[in-house]
């Protein structure tokens, strides 16, 4: 649906209502999993208090007790990827789409967790942040080319970040379209072997889908361990 608001394209599509959906349905998913709060938890509960447990552990060992205020923000953003990649291999016919295969949703989401950062690790450490940048034990005559090297390497962390995540989703998912399409033009006859694919790539896009979804909140807590402890 087309949509301007003061000269700015605000028009609602597929991505924006699939991420909506996807929040609404994290909400339900949490909130539906712990309005019992029994002692001794059914299946739901369980899947909820998992992933509390598995994102709370991840900060814990990777950026360290004071790290925990941020425990709002790392559990939905690994909630929100995982949610989005999952999604995105639901068969929803023509209403099928994955958020995270596109470039600006990744870059968006790496944008926020590299200036969160940042801002997080001047408030927390101060000036010794920029230690960060400045590896210990480096003589004194290359030290200038390596501040340069780690801050090029630093602002290249939302690219790398953003591309790991965009690049796997939209590979393994047109891998699927295409090999539903060689289903539909081999018919029932020719296309078993296509689908015997199909069944097999979906399993391992799954994996993928968890996997990423992991890979990109681990990187948050090792850029926020940055942030909480420069220079280490």
């Amino acid at each position: 649906m087309d949509l301007k608001i003061g000269g700015i394209d605000a028009s609602i599509t597929n991505s924006s209502v699939l991420m909506v959906a996807i929040v609404v349905l994290v909400t339900v998913f949490l909130i539906g999993g712990m309005r019992k709060r029994a002692m001794v938890p059914g299946r739901w509960q369980s899947m909820a208090e998992l992933s509390y447990e598995f994102i709370a552990d991840m900060l814990q060992d990777n950026v360290g007790p004071g790290a925990r205020r941020f425990f709002p923000f790392v559990f939905t953003l690994f909630m929100f990827i995982l949610s989005a990649n999952l999604l995105g291999l639901a068969p929803l016919g023509h209403y099928s789409f994955t958020v995270t295969s596109h470039i600006i949703v990744t870059f968006a989401l790496a944008a926020v967790v590299l200036t969160g950062v940042t801002i997080t690790g001047f408030v927390v450490s101060g000036t010794k942040f920029l230690r960060l940048f400045m590896p210990s034990g480096v003589p004194i005559a290359l030290l200038p080319f390596l501040i340069v090297i780690e801050i090029l390497s630093y602002l290249v962390r939302p690219f790398s970040l953003s591309i790991r995540l965009f690049a796997n989703m939209m590979a393994g998912h047109t891998m699927l379209k295409v090999f539903a399409s060689f289903v539909i033009a081999l018919g029932i006859i020719g296309g078993w072997a296509p689908f015997a694919f199909i069944v097999a790539l979906t399993g391992l896009e799954l994996g993928i889908a968890v996997l990423q979804a992991y890979v990109f909140t681990i990187l948050t807590c090792i850029y926020l361990n940055d942030a909480f402890h420069p220079g280490h």
